[in-house]
């Protein structure tokens, strides 16, 4: 692994800096009709602050920064248009650091109330996300803060591997982890934590958001275009370096799946769990539900509910 890429210690570490900080992970067992060959555990990590593992990493990386003296005046700044941002807005506020998110005017509402009620400055600008991130990348010129989206990639993707830490704890008999796969941090982490403890990760995307899977059949980071329900959380136009390397290794497995497996996943989590998840966690689940994961007879599966900043109202149609 290059320097880039998290190991097992940077997970260790992660797991110290944020202990007492981030929500314990909860983990359920799926019913039987969810899952009729039983050995499926449930980590709600949709329940973490923010709605998203993104809490995780961002508080991982702001502690970081704070406990060797490099976080400058200016804080952060982000312009992702996803998670990530109220992650990281959430993390500046938890340790008294300014953040300020750009975002373009297309931006939804509810996320502009939301990343303002955690107290960042959030500043609308540009038609586009490409131009909020040119604005944000002249604020980061101007002032020095962090950019905290592509500062670290090992620091945040640490923060996420705990959640693989805690998962193992809860169910010490676990085989295999399914997680969802968008830019690849998360997906990172967890594989730092599986390679030690010679636990399976299937990374799942979706077909129309497909950047891991692209990358591995090209052996080489590509951009890829996103069409999938997903996309919102898992839209990212390339993978990381770092994802592409831990995919190579033993141990893991890339599989996509169709935007309808995904859409009855997360009918199913509700229906049979009353569990309201965004699209990209039900693209866990949907690898197992529509086969493109096939787990062998008594093997015991960790599925990673990932997210849930979502909008439920049609989850029971």
């Amino acid at each position: 692994m290059g320097p880039w890429a998290p190991v097992f210690d940077d997970v260790m570490a992660a797991s110290r800096r944020i202990a007492g900080i981030v929500r314990p992970l909860t983990v359920i067992d799926a019913d039987t009709e969810l899952a009729p060959t039983g050995g499926i555990s449930l980590a709600l990590e949709f329940l973490q602050h923010t709605g998203s593992f993104k809490a995780r990493g961002s508080a991982n990386l702001v502690a970081a920064l704070l406990e060797t003296g490099r976080m400058p005046r200016a804080g952060l700044v982000s312009a992702t248009g996803g998670n990530a941002d109220i992650g990281f807005a959430w993390a500046a506020k938890r340790f008294g650091v300014p953040a300020t998110v750009f975002l373009s005017r297309s931006a939804a509402p509810d996320k502009v109330r939301c990343l303002r009620d955690l107290g960042a400055q959030v500043r609308v600008t540009g038609a586009t996300k490409a131009a909020a991130q040119r604005a944000a990348q002249l604020f980061q010129d101007d002032t020095g803060a962090i950019d905290a989206y592509t500062y670290d990639d090992v620091l945040t993707s640490a923060g996420a591997g705990t959640i693989l830490l805690e998962l193992a704890a809860a169910r010490p008999d676990l085989d295999t982890v399914v997680c969802a796969v968008g830019a690849g941090g998360m997906f990172s982490g967890i594989a730092a934590v599986a390679a030690k403890t010679s636990i399976r990760v299937v990374a799942a995307e979706p077909e129309g958001s497909q950047a891991l899977h692209a990358a591995l059949a090209a052996d080489t980071v590509r951009e890829v275009v996103n069409d999938s329900i997903a996309a919102d959380s898992l839209g990212a136009p390339r993978v990381s370096p770092a994802a592409l390397n831990w995919a190579k290794t033993a141990g893991t497995r890339s599989v996509v799946v169709g935007d309808a497996a995904i859409i009855d996943a997360r009918l199913q989590l509700w229906r049979r769990h009353r569990l309201a998840v965004e699209h990209g966690s039900a693209t866990a689940l949907a690898a197992l539900l529509a086969g493109a994961y096939r787990p062998q007879p008594g093997e015991r599966i960790g599925i990673v509910l990932c997210g849930a900043n979502t909008d439920p109202a049609d989850l029971g149609r």
